[in-house]
């Protein structure tokens, strides 16, 4: 298997997604913002038809409709013009039809777009693994850098707002690391299914942590682990690898919540 570049390339890139994005994600589930993943990825979906539409390469283009949409679904939540869950419906809904319009505007619907919707390890060039990797360790040393103020406002925000700290800042801080984690996730597990990498690690450690900082840890393992098993049984057994890949995250849940239970009856 790792005697094609393809593989070396994909492998690579998958590793730096599986570590970032239920890092990213921990603090989503802790704000039971799970779903904010998927709102994001429908608006990063109409930056991509945005891209094919005026010529330009749809991973920028939708890198930043994602961190406008980001930026947005805060906004609205913080200023109380809508709740969580009616700003994201709303970003939801918009970004699914305006790029819904645009591909039909570009006339782009084609195996490229559905390269971005589901991830495809074909496309990875040494030069997206060079980009995935400056931007996911990046982003990564933001969250080492804020962990512990990012777990406060995850935790209990009004809390964190009377200690003093800049809560507005640090939501945007996770919401752009959202936007970030789906921008460049697209080529291995594809915008649609990005959202579930985020989460799926992190409810399965929720299962059999013992405490946050061992949530996260076991988020991160899990989530490296989906990603480098699923590429695997989705390169002998001839399958799509975004979606082998949430399988397998799911398939963690399952082993994670069957342990929980043991647990319980013991």
């Amino acid at each position: 298997m790792l005697s094609h570049e393809f593989m070396r390339l994909a492998f690579g890139a998958g590793a730096v997604v599986g570590v970032l994005a239920p890092a990213v994600g921990f603090f989503l589930v802790q704000r039971r913002m799970s779903l904010i993943g998927d709102g994001i990825g429908h608006v990063a979906f109409a930056g991509v038809a945005a891209g094919y539409l005026i010529g330009v390469s749809p991973v920028w283009t939708a890198l930043a409709a994602a961190i406008i949409g980001a930026v947005g679904i805060e906004w609205l939540r913080a200023h109380r013009e809508a709740a969580g869950d009616q700003a994201l419906a709303l970003v939801f809904y918009t970004g699914i039809a305006g790029g819904v319009v645009l591909i039909s505007a570009a006339g782009a619907l084609n195996a490229n777009l559905f390269s971005y919707l589901f991830g495809s390890i074909l496309t990875v060039t040494r030069r997206d693994l060079v980009t995935i990797a400056l931007l996911g360790f990046g982003a990564l040393a933001v969250i080492a850098v804020l962990l512990r103020p990012l777990l406060a406002v995850s935790i209990d925000e009004e809390g964190a707002r009377v200690a003093g700290l800049p809560v507005a800042a640090l939501n945007a801080v996770v919401s752009v690391l959202a936007a970030l984690t789906i921008g460049i996730s697209m080529r291995i597990v594809g915008i649609l299914l990005i959202a579930a990498l985020m989460v799926l690690p992190v409810v399965a450690a929720q299962r059999v942590a013992w405490s946050l900082r061992s949530t996260m840890a076991l988020s991160v393992l899990v989530g490296l682990g989906s990603v480098l098993a699923g590429l695997s049984i989705s390169y002998y057994a001839d399958l799509p690898p975004g979606g082998t890949i949430v399988l397998t995250a799911t398939g963690f849940f399952l082993v994670a919540s069957l342990v929980q239970f043991a647990r319980a009856r013991a």
